[in-house]
């Protein structure tokens, strides 16, 4: 027995809404994904120092650039870079990248820091010291770029060590590092006291 084309096609519409009726459009697709995506931090940059640095060739003098740079969101993220260019917006670009991708946490408690703390790097040192509210960033230098950009806002400090920009830089960051909550002294000391037993 021969089966007329009416009934084929039928045969085919019914297979297509049982299969639910084909694909759905790419464009609303890639719409819903891209909505989705979680948005990158707002990073503050200051540059705190830039080098330049003189090379005697035969036809005179070229020069190259050397910018440290210190990037942070001021919800407690920070980083530092430092980028080398033979222009200054180069080295500036490169030292920007370099501290966004090599930020850290740093512990906050509202407005300061939870305690004080004394951060060495190299020949620098830097004290760090929580400051009621109003009181501001008594810092100068790399020191207030570094506190600026972490987000903290009353704080007070005393550079004790060199005054090298980069050594001071990594001292304050040595110091932010080791800053830790009430309930994380807590934990510390209460495993301390387990070990002791």
């Amino acid at each position: 027995m021969s089966t007329s084309p009416y009934n084929t096609e039928q045969k085919k519409s019914k297979f297509s809404q049982q299969q639910g009726g084909g694909r759905r459009p790419r464009g609303k697709r890639q719409a819903s994904d891209s909505s989705e995506k979680r948005e990158a931090p707002i990073f503050l940059d200051k540059v705190v120092h830039i080098n330049r640095c003189a090379k005697v060739v035969k036809g005179g003098r070229r020069f190259s650039f050397a910018a440290l740079v210190v990037s942070g969101d001021q919800k407690g993220r920070v980083g530092v870079g430092y980028g080398k260019a033979n222009e200054v917006s180069d080295a500036i670009r490169k030292g920007t990248e370099h501290s966004q991708k090599n930020t850290k946490n740093v512990v906050l408690r509202g407005t300061t820091i939870p305690h004080a703390v004394i951060g060495r790097s190299g020949a620098g040192a830097v004290m760090l010291r929580p400051a009621s509210l109003g009181t501001g960033i008594v810092a100068g230098g790399a020191i207030r770029a570094v506190l600026e950009t972490v987000g903290i806002k009353d704080v007070l400090s005393k550079s004790l060590g060199s005054n090298n920009a980069k050594s001071m830089v990594n001292a304050t960051l040595d110091a932010l590092s080791q800053l830790r909550s009430f309930e994380q002294i807590k934990q510390m000391k209460a495993s301390q006291q387990r070990h002791a037993e």
